[in-house]
């Protein structure tokens, strides 16, 4: 086992133990914590397998440190602000949204209550107008961007998808068409195009223009049939290899790969081997982002009276993205190109390859 699935494994095994304990949306233990961090959840659920259960287990990961921990779940973008307003309405002292959409109304309400801390995954933090077109956008000093590049992985994940491949044909889609889904997107694909560059092949990916920065997509992240169907158009293009970047819709396109013996899947967020074992005989990897990790670091600097508006932004080098192990493919991964992946990785942070 490479070095890169050594580091990996301690850090998957740690969120994945943290999440088996996240069926409640409170903690009764930490109640008399000065400290109260709370989640605002987008829509998919706490349960997720990816993406919210990723942030809910790091925030319980704070309460080792003291911390009390709650969480609310939107059943829609209109629940939003009110369940904001819900939490800092009960005093909590850092209101996490977790959600490029719930910007907007992390931004007001961090306006609004200059005495409560506020956080927001996988945005900048920044004030940038009624419009959103005013950038670099205003600091508000009670709001940290967390954010991440996990452009740097997803691009490992297009080189190892590209190599494993036995068709030629690899693929992508998308929830949405936002930024912190279709960076993912285009670092896979930008993975790919490296490999075909270094090894004079010309192995295709379906689902993702990098010159128009368009693709396929769901059209958001709980429609289990849309994700299904395109999983399987575009097993029947020739795709062996698929990279679903929505979320909890991971899941039906590994039941595809299980079910049509004709591709393998990569997981998004965290790792789907320790999320969803169910599919753990046709996931390759898992493309990792660390949102755990950075709802902990918020919630401690609270803790700590250091919180600060500094972003926060999760890199190959600081174990903010990362690939997961093969787990049980890893005996169909060729040492050469297991070999190469873990290169990439050095070569990313060195600067000598370049993901976008």
């Amino acid at each position: 086992m490479n070095s890169l699935i050594k580091k990996s494994t301690k850090v998957v095994a740690a969120l994945a133990a943290l999440t088996l304990i996240a069926g409640c949306s409170s903690s009764s233990d930490s109640a008399s914590s000065s400290v109260k961090a709370c989640l605002a959840l987008d829509t998919g659920g706490v349960d997720d397998k990816s993406f919210n259960a990723s942030a809910w287990a790091g925030a319980q990961a704070a309460e080792a440190a003291g911390a009390e921990v709650k969480y609310l779940a939107a059943t829609s973008d209109a629940d939003y602000a009110p369940n904001i307003k819900k939490l800092v309405d009960e005093g909590c002292s850092i209101v996490i949204g977790v959600g490029f959409l719930i910007n907007s109304a992390i931004v007001e309400a961090a306006k609004a209550n200059p005495d409560t801390k506020f956080a927001i995954v996988d945005q900048d933090g920044k004030d940038h107008g009624p419009a959103g077109d005013q950038y670099p956008g205003t600091v508000i000093e009670n709001l940290k961007g967390i954010e991440f590049a996990t452009n740097q992985a997803a691009f490992q994940a297009g080189y190892l998808a590209a190599g494993y491949s036995k068709t030629g044909k690899v693929a992508t889609y998308g929830g949405l068409n936002i930024p912190p889904v279709s960076i993912f997107m285009d670092g896979f694909a930008r993975g790919v195009a490296h490999y075909n560059t270094v090894k004079g092949k010309k192995v295709s990916v379906l689902g993702w223009d990098t010159a128009k920065k368009d693709g396929t997509f769901v059209g958001g992240f709980s429609d289990q049939a849309k994700a299904l169907q395109i999983s399987k158009n575009f097993e029947q293009q020739g795709a062996d290899v698929i990279f679903p970047v929505a979320g909890g819709l991971g899941a039906a396109t590994a039941n595809q790969s299980m079910t049509g013996k004709k591709s393998v899947t990569i997981w998004v967020d965290s790792d789907g081997y320790e999320q969803a074992p169910q599919f753990a005989s046709v996931l390759l990897t898992s493309v990792m982002k660390g949102v755990g990790t950075s709802v902990t670091a918020a919630i401690q600097e609270v803790i700590d009276g250091t919180f600060s508006s500094t972003n926060y932004l999760g890199t190959l080098e600081n174990s903010g993205t990362f690939l997961a192990p093969y787990h049980d493919l890893e005996s169909t991964v060729d040492a050469g190109l297991a070999a190469e992946v873990e290169q990439l990785r050095e070569d990313i942070i060195s600067g000598t390859v370049a993901v976008s």
